[in-house]
């Protein structure tokens, strides 16, 4: 949801505009991101300063915004400030405190899956987060399979020009942005009914993106059959005994390659600046870096989505995961995990209740910050800056113990807070 100015340059540093390199991948389209309200950028010593002022006049901040050091050679990459808020109006003059990307390096914005609040109309929604979570700028939105569409008609936005523009309006009039579209599901079911109807809402997804100028879908790889004629997915979680082993393979072979293949071209061809972010969960073909390496190599739209909670519990390391992902890594789900010691002491991490009831689970899934400190989620952040094409942590709210309304600031603070 940030708008662009030029920046001055100093110390002999060449600065650029708005444009950018076509090998710096490109989150936020002209659709997609309204042009803020600033009335001159001056430079200072310590950096660059940024004024802006609302429609009425009032200056709304006047803060130093990124700094240029020891550039006394020219900036290889170009350069663009990427200045807090949108459309500062006299509703929403709402300073959106996320840094900006100089060269090369672009620290993530701040998003909200919507899917905690399906119940409430997506206008609602919006002013909810622009009066009690400021420093969200963009908005992960469901769009088909398992996840509600309350707030993306997806077929009517498909059909529907006037329809489409309305509804970026209402974003966009905000402040806000669409960071991705979720279409979380299981095409791969070996119901052929839902099969069916994920996989369209998949690719619906891929061809509205496109027509609104967001780069990235979320989605799920699935879980097939364990084999012909089965009725229900089959996760395929190890071979402890005879009759697990080998599944994964047939899986695979038959249902996983096949598909995704056909996928990451349908979506290279479709939209060719999309990425096809995989959710890493378990239940799923893909839940580690194993599976997703595997996935991945079948084409270069896919990528991942990376959802610290699920490695959390898994044992896995997030860091490490980061590390080993890399530019593969396309988006970011903000959601912590608790532990709880003596249900996990005498039922280890599976448990076939998951996840009800909750007082009585080995874990649950929690608020930034409740189950691991602010630091460590600094130093996540951190990674996700150096290491990956992440461009928005959209914090996704399953905590059973706190309302969205209270774990959603909660979490944009944590995650908002400076490095």
């Amino acid at each position: 949801a940030a708008g662009i100015v030029d920046v001055f340059a100093q110390r002999g540093a060449r600065v650029f505009g708005p444009t950018r390199s076509a090998a710096i991948p490109h989150s936020h389209s002209k659709a997609n991101m309204p042009k803020p309200n600033i009335e001159r950028v001056t430079p200072v010593a310590a950096g660059l300063v940024c004024r802006r002022a609302s429609s009425s006049g009032r200056q709304i901040c006047r803060r130093p915004v990124a700094r240029v050091e020891n550039a006394s050679a020219p900036i290889k990459a170009p350069l663009r400030l990427l200045i807090s808020g949108s459309v500062i109006n006299e509703t929403y003059a709402v300073a959106r405190q996320w840094r900006g990307w100089m060269g090369d390096v672009e620290r993530p914005r701040l998003g909200v899956v919507t899917e905690a609040f399906a119940n409430r109309p997506l206008v609602d929604v919006m002013d909810w987060i622009v009066a009690n979570a400021p420093t969200v700028a963009a908005l992960e939105v469901g769009a088909g399979g398992y996840a509600p569409t309350g707030h993306c008609d997806l077929p009517r936005l498909l059909r529907d020009a006037s329809a489409r523009k309305r509804w970026l309006s209402e974003i966009t009039a905000r402040g806000l942005s669409v960071a991705a579209l979720n279409v979380w599901g299981n095409p791969l079911h070996p119901d052929e009914a839902i099969a069916t109807q994920h996989d369209a809402d998949l690719r619906d997804a891929v061809r509205l993106a496109a027509l609104i100028g967001v780069d990235r879908v979320v989605a799920l790889a699935g879980c097939p059959a364990g084999a012909a004629g089965d009725r229900t997915p089959h996760f395929a979680g190890g071979g402890w005994l005879p009759y697990l082993e080998s599944i994964h393979e047939a899986q695979w072979k038959d249902a996983v390659a096949p598909y995704w293949s056909g996928v990451a071209e349908f979506a290279a061809r479709e939209h060719p600046q999309l990425l096809v972010c995989l959710e890493l969960h378990p239940g799923t073909v893909v839940y580690n870096v194993e599976t997703f390496d595997r996935i991945a190599a079948l084409g270069d739209s896919i990528a991942a989505n990376i959802d610290p909670s699920h490695f959390f519990w898994m044992g896995m390391d997030p860091m490490a995961v980061v590390e080993a992902v890399g530019v593969r890594a396309g988006h970011c789900h903000g959601k912590d995990v608790v532990f709880a010691k003596h249900s996990l002491a005498l039922n280890g991490l599976l448990d076939r209740r998951w996840p009800r009831p909750p007082e009585e689970m080995p874990w649950n899934f929690g608020v930034v910050g409740r189950g691991h400190d602010p630091a460590w989620w600094r130093s996540f952040a951190a990674a996700l800056t150096r290491s990956t094409r992440v461009h928005t942590i959209a914090v996704e709210h399953e905590d059973p113990f706190v309302p969205p309304e209270e774990g959603i600031p909660e979490a944009a603070k944590v995650l908002a807070a400076p490095p």
